[in-house]
This record gives structure tokens, sequence and C-alpha cells, in this order.
């Protein structure tokens, strides 16, 4: 037993060991967040977030400059706080949760444009629908943590229209307009570890 146990922790070191060597950051899912808010009845506005995600930075420079972004979400893990509407938004008319359980996007490119300021382009999925987005992100810095991993944080957000991925179902309203708007806005609020070297 010993043994085993001795052959885990050598086999999680290394791994460690060749994330740091790569540029490899872990997500912390307890501090981040994927969130969307879209227009309600043309003159207000519904949120709501995906629970399960993850979301992979590989990166060798301090400026990030080479680094590149991998991020997985559950559609069916959406949440909007209302039982109802979260299954009209996992059905057909939307993401169709169970035929399309993925979103997915993977930048191309990661460019620093100011202090601070970064354009995250890439490709977002969703139902099999392919489109190039840029994301604006905010480097909000890096910190050694208690225990000794260095933590970045990142704020990011990207304006999408739905219909460009087969999420059309809609409504008219009496009054002028559709009930559910076409763009949807994307934030990320993230925060990244480094395991110490």
């Amino acid at each position: 037993m010993k043994r085993l146990t001795k052959l885990l922790l050598l086999t999680t070191l290394a791994v460690a060991s060749v994330m740091a060597q790569k540029g490899g950051w872990t997500l912390d899912k307890a501090h981040s967040g994927v969130g969307f808010s879209v227009r309600h009845m043309v003159i207000s506005e519904v949120t709501g977030n995906f629970r399960d995600f993850d979301i992979s930075l590989q990166s060798s420079k301090d400026d990030f400059s080479d680094a590149v972004v991998e991020a997985t979400i559950k559609a069916a893990s959406i949440n909007t706080d209302n039982e109802k509407r979260d299954g009209h938004l996992k059905s057909d008319d939307f993401f169709n949760a169970e035929k399309f359980p993925e979103i997915k996007f993977k930048s191309t490119s990661f460019e620093k444009v100011g202090e601070n300021k970064y354009k995250i382009t890439g490709d977002l999925t969703m139902r099999d629908v392919t489109k190039k987005v840029t994301f604006d992100a905010i480097y909000n810095g890096s910190i050694k943590s208690p225990w000794g991993a260095l933590v970045t944080s990142w704020k990011a957000t990207v304006a999408v229209n739905r219909f460009d991925y087969g999420l059309k179902w809609n409504k008219a309203i009496e009054a002028g307009g559709l009930i559910v708007g076409e763009t949807v806005n994307i934030v990320l609020n993230l925060e990244i570890t480094k395991p110490s070297a």
C-alpha cells in the first residue's frame, strides 16, 4: 500500500513538473465563472451561467504572447435560476444539449493590444457550427498564493449572434421586436493557477 501511495505521489509530481515546464496552467473552478446575458422582451435582460466547464491555458512567456486557450462547456449545465426556462434552453429550440453536449473554443491568436489588454481570437463551436470570434480580455494580474502556486486572473467578453449557431427559436411581440434577443453577451471570469516548480 505504501509503495502504491508513493508511486501515485511521484506520478502526480511528474505531471505537475511537465505542466510547469510546458507553461501549463490549471483552472480554479471555485473562483471562476462562465456567464451570459441576452435581451428579453426588448426592454429587459436575462442572465445565466454554465456550471460545468473546463478551460486550459498554455503559455511559456511572461506576457502571454504565445498563449493558447482551450475551453469546453457542458451545454446541459446551463442555469438561469428557472427550471422551466433551463429545460427549454436545453431543447432543440436552442442548444439541443442531448445531441450537441459540448460548446468548445480554441484560440488561434493571443494578441496584446494595450496595457493589460488582449484580443483572443479563435474558433467557437456550438451545435456543430464553428465561427471565428474575438474576445476582449483584461489581464487582472498575477500573484503568488500562500501555497506557493502562481495565480493569474482574467476577464474576457464577447458578443455573438445566436442565430449564427442555429439557436433560432423566437417569437415576435405585439409592440415590435423579439421575445429573445439575437445577441448573446458572454463573460468569462477566470482564476488560473500554475504549480510551483
